[in-house]
């Protein structure tokens, strides 16, 4: 590996200089025939980065990690974990590195690869990425940016110009992944079960500082970074299940510090709405269906807890009863959460007694009809533009108890614009900015994952261009609304490992 010092890109290493027992230096390995697949050049303008040069052929070197720039220190990082319920005590960045962070004066932001080869945390995997899956965050983290969701970013994906093996030989890939940290709760839980019982408080101070640090005004900072992580875990899964979001793994070291959505792996957007809703090849219990997603966050959120107690407070029991306090007032954030979404979802604005009623039985309803959650949502609109509740049962069927509910939604909806105020026209165009018509549809996402891995991005493109807009209606883009066609088979998503 060589250091370039023409670069126009600088980097720090803060994570790896406070907190080096959690980092192990390593370099990437060398790539015979680097070539850009995918760059995403709004990115890299926010990050104020020559977009240009970074898709020349030096610009790729250091991308890759074949050279460093000032101030990179390349590093894999070390945390734990509980995978599906089961405690891992040294995971880790097992295919991946952090080249180091960006500073724009006010935050950092972490640039990061994935599928750069093996580290000495790989345990037996050989480090690489296969196309498919490296392209599959791309589009879906991008989808989740469009719509205003928190989630790492994807820079760039590179094709390596090597086969790497899974079931048959596929073309591999880096993915150059920008996030405001790669803290997760899995770092807490590796950090907490070292000899040196300093480094739990350096890794929370740093947390502190870096993501949360109204916590450190706090009599108890500690304590009150929990209860930011709380919040913004709370806020985003709520933001999933609004958009019907399965993450697919939400393991520990899956869950950031930050609240923003990281490692796309088995993840996927349900067409027909059911909480029991699972993609992933590996979940066979279930245990990260839909509808579990709120409690599994509290789980994980309990887990965080757990490794802080000490920091909390020196006698047990008393750290333990803050805990719980913090930690039992997950359910009622998350519901406000939820409901904050929904409400603006059906066109309304005030809370009301019987919000929770009024949606628990809309969901019913999406479930019981086996409705295409995007559409059926979308369609609310058009009742409300056009005065056409046949718009709604078009998508969702018709009956006594759809009617029964677009009576009682229609009457809450008149009662809440006698204070809101503003047209129906209004009305609808602003639930139209919160319900998308455009969503990674999986069978798109294959196709397109498909083609790529078979060297025509094209489809890619066309995807990309489609997901960034995915509240507008696109002519000549119809079927890119449309749910995959009945299959005898569940549709089912794999790591990419």
């Amino acid at each position: 590996m060589t250091t370039t010092s023409q670069a126009p890109l600088t980097l720090t290493h803060r994570f790896a200089d406070e907190l080096p027992e959690l980092v192990l230096p390593w370099q990437a390995a060398p790539l015979p025939a680097p070539r850009l697949l995918a760059f995403n050049d709004e990115l890299a303008a926010e990050l104020g980065l020559d977009a240009a040069w970074l898709a020349s052929p030096d610009g790729l070197r250091v991308l890759t990690g074949a050279e460093t720039v000032p101030g990179a220190l390349p590093v894999a990082m070390v945390y734990a974990g509980h995978q599906f319920g089961g405690y891992s005590p040294r995971l880790g960045d097992g295919r991946a590195l952090l080249l180091g962070e960006l500073s724009d004066g006010a935050r950092l932001r972490d640039v990061h690869l994935k599928g750069s080869g093996r580290t000495p945390l790989s345990r037996g995997g050989d480090g690489k990425a296969a196309v498919g899956p490296m392209l599959r965050e791309h589009v879906i983290s991008e989808a989740m940016a469009a719509l205003g969701i928190p989630t790492t970013r994807s820079l760039a994906v590179i094709g390596t110009g090597e086969q790497v093996a899974r079931e048959t030989m596929l073309p591999g890939a880096v993915l150059v992944r920008v996030a405001a940290s790669h803290i997760r709760v899995g770092t807490f839980e590796y950090a907490a079960r070292l000899e040196d019982r300093s480094v739990l408080r350096r890794l929370a101070d740093h947390a502190i500082a870096r993501h949360h640090p109204q916590a450190a005004e706090a009599d108890n900072p500690y304590l009150a970074l929990v209860e930011a992580v709380l919040e913004v875990q709370a806020a985003l899964v709520a933001s999933w299940m609004a958009v019907g979001f399965v993450h697919g793994v939400m393991n520990t070291d899956n869950m950031t510090i930050s609240g923003e959505t990281i490692d796309y792996g088995p993840c996927a957007f349900m067409d027909r709405f059911d909480p029991q809703t699972v993609f992933s090849s590996i979940d066979h219990g279930g245990r990260y269906a839909y509808g579990n997603q709120p409690g599994i966050a509290q789980w994980n959120l309990t887990r965080l807890a757990e490794t802080m107690l000490g920091l909390f407070d020196e006698e047990v029991d008393a750290a333990i009863g803050k805990a719980t306090e913090v930690l039992d007032r997950y359910p009622d954030r998350f519901r406000t959460e939820w409901r904050a979404r929904l409400r603006p979802k059906l066109g309304l604005h005030r809370d009301d007694p019987e919000d929770p009623a009024l949606f628990d039985d809309l969901l019913a309803l999406l479930h019981a009809q086996r409705a295409d959650h995007t559409r059926a949502f979308r369609s609310l609109s058009t009742v409300v533009r056009e005065g056409r509740p046949d718009a709604f049962t078009a998508v969702v069927g018709s009956g006594p108890e759809v009617d029964a509910w677009i009576g009682r939604w229609s009457a809450r909806r008149a009662e809440d614009a006698g204070g809101a105020g503003g047209s129906a026209a209004s009305v609808a165009d602003a639930m139209d900015r919160v319900n998308p018509i455009h969503i990674p549809r999986n069978h798109l996402v294959e196709e397109t994952l498909a083609a790529a891995t078979d060297g025509d991005l094209g489809p890619l493109e066309t995807l990309l261009s489609v997901l960034r807009r995915p509240f507008e209606h696109q002519p000549g883009r119809e079927r890119y609304t449309e749910p995959a066609p009945d299959s005898p088979t569940p549709y089912r998503t794999f790591c990419g490992t």
